[in-house]
């Protein structure tokens, strides 16, 4: 079962693998970093000491193989990662499990799970890493029963067309072992969002994942090329085409559904070589307005860094990037044919043009270092690492009573600058007003195009025993008004789920939103498929 491997366990309340979590000695030290922290932390739970309900409802004999009530199954699918979800865990309040959870091999059993749940008014939510921070894969109607839809024994690359350089891929396959049945070939995704460890395919389509690459291919819908899924009402598949202009496109529908329309079982995805040249270097700026102007003209000069990370003064101190009180740009660049150090050459060039200062001034060619690892910047190592690490340190902080959360968005160029100053004005007001402490809020851009930027913002402050969700659900609707009323998007890469409603409710058109109530009734007319989502 997904949470009770016998070699490795996932952590059913927080961030990854249970043996990579902080120790309470860690816990500790990361909570002296700020005041008004326990002087100890919460103990990590065990499934053992959560109480649940009993199953409400019984599978049929014939799908009765796939099914687990057991409690380290449900207690595991009862939550995403996001922080409200770490709060509750680690108060042991688990009040709403999956009355059972679903581990389907095949696509007829998927079929047979849907069957069967319509006619017996058995909510369904899919379920693929549990990686969800938006509440996509929490149901939170209490009366109803549901099953969680665990799809990751559809976990295998079917067929690799190397003359179209595309793949079939099953939708529960997750990132780790998604490019290994690749890289013997050769070959790579090149799609890598932070969760990459825990998240599928199909998790990735149906949220619009965004992956770590910061221009051009930004999110999992460029590599899509066809789609299979299964509704209530039958299979749906697209045809495999470079491109069509034949109406509306049926992959755009199940692009974001997030489990609403369909369970993607199957995708053709395009894929490319894997890189072996691959090289990185900083630049720090002394001013936001050089920092967004040298960010903008890498973003229109048509190089496209497969990294472009832009980090405020109190992201690069956080992440260990500097230590100067400087806006740090992280640049990444990479091929699969060819060196790249000119190419880095040209982007550090326009950076460096806008008064940047090149904090990585022993460069050399990458021919010299190893082709799979390529020459790497110490900032922006530093910024790796962080990132890598930075959801098992939250996990640590929110054992020590901090709030520790992210909310991400994007706007046009235009509108950036005024979005970063108002967010950063009002929301210390904000912060100061709910919690009593000013804490910490940074950000960065961590995706950028020719027309605007994806800011990423990092909240982190002190928050009292019994009130955390109150006092965050306020922090987290002040900086949803705040991103309303500046027309930026409500989540840039997060999906929707349910935490993100009442904002997407009011940034997509009325009339769309009842075009998209009319197909969730056509093709899901009994309404079992992950109720709450996107639509009422």
């Amino acid at each position: 079962m997904a949470y009770g491997s016998i070699d490795r366990r996932r952590s059913w309340w927080g961030w990854g693998w249970e043996d990579h979590a902080l120790t309470d000695e860690q816990c500790g030290s990361y909570g002296a970093l700020m005041s008004g922290l326990a002087e100890s932390p919460i103990p990590a739970p065990s499934v053992d000491e959560i109480r649940i309900r009993e199953p409400r409802v019984k599978p049929p004999d014939s799908l009765a193989s796939i099914f687990s009530h057991q409690p380290v199954d449900r207690v595991g699918h009862t939550y995403g990662k996001a922080y409200r979800d770490v709060v509750r865990a680690l108060a042991r309040n688990v009040e709403n499990p999956p009355d059972l959870v679903a581990f389907p091999q095949s696509e007829e059993d998927v079929l047979g799970v849907l069957d069967w749940a319509s006619e017996s008014n058995v909510a369904v939510v899919p379920f693929g890493g549990g990686s969800s921070v938006v509440g996509g894969v929490e149901f939170r109607d209490p009366e109803r029963p549901f099953v969680s839809l665990d799809m990751t024994r559809l976990n295998r690359v079917l067929e690799i067309d190397t003359v179209s350089l595309a793949a079939r891929i099953q939708g529960g396959v997750l990132g780790p072992d998604l490019e290994n049945q690749l890289r013997p070939s050769g070959f790579t995704l090149r799609h890598f969002p932070q969760s990459f460890e825990f998240s599928s395919l199909g998790g990735w389509i149906a949220t619009r994942a965004g992956g770590h690459y910061a221009t051009l291919h930004t999110h999992i819908d460029d590599f899509v090329e066809s789609i299979r899924a299964v509704t209530p009402v039958g299979v749906s598949e697209s045809w495999r085409l470079p491109g069509s202009g034949a109406g509306p496109s049926p992959d755009r529908l199940m692009c974001g559904s997030e489990g609403t329309l369909g369970v993607i079982t199957e995708a053709w995805m395009r894929i490319t070589r894997r890189p072996a040249h691959k090289r990185s270097a900083s630049v720090a700026f002394t001013s936001s307005a050089d920092a967004f102007g040298a960010v903008r003209a890498i973003a229109q000069s048509g190089l496209y860094p497969a990294n472009c990370r832009l980090l405020d003064p109190g992201e690069a101190a956080l992440s260990g990037a500097t230590e100067r009180g400087e806006w740090v740009l992280v640049l990444g660049v990479e091929s699969a044919l060819h060196p790249v150090d000119g190419l880095l050459d040209d982007v550090m060039a326009l950076a460096m043009s806008f008064r940047g200062t090149n904090r990585s001034p022993q460069q050399r060619s990458d021919s010299e270092t190893d082709p799979q690892r390529g020459q790497t910047d110490s900032a922006a190592e530093a910024w790796r690492s962080s990132f890598l690490r930075m959801p098992y340190v939250r996990d640590g902080m929110v054992r020590m009573g901090a709030i520790v959360e992210t909310f991400e968005t994007a706007t046009t160029w235009d509108r950036l600058e005024s979005l970063y100053a108002d967010v950063n004005a009002e929301m210390a007001q904000v912060i100061q007003q709910v919690t009593g402490s000013p804490g910490l809020l940074n950000c960065r851009l961590t995706h950028v195009y020719t027309d605007g930027a994806a800011p990423y913002f990092t909240v982190i402050a002190a928050a009292r025993r019994g009130s955390e969700l109150a006092m965050w659900d306020e922090i987290k609707a002040a900086s949803m008004e705040i991103l309303h009323r500046h027309r930026a998007t409500v989540t840039h890469h997060h999906a929707v789920g349910r935490d993100h409603r009442p904002g997407y409710d009011r940034q997509r058109p009325d009339l769309f939103a009842g075009a998209l109530r009319a197909v969730k009734d056509s093709l899901d007319p009994a309404g079992i498929l992950n109720p709450g989502v996107l639509i009422g």
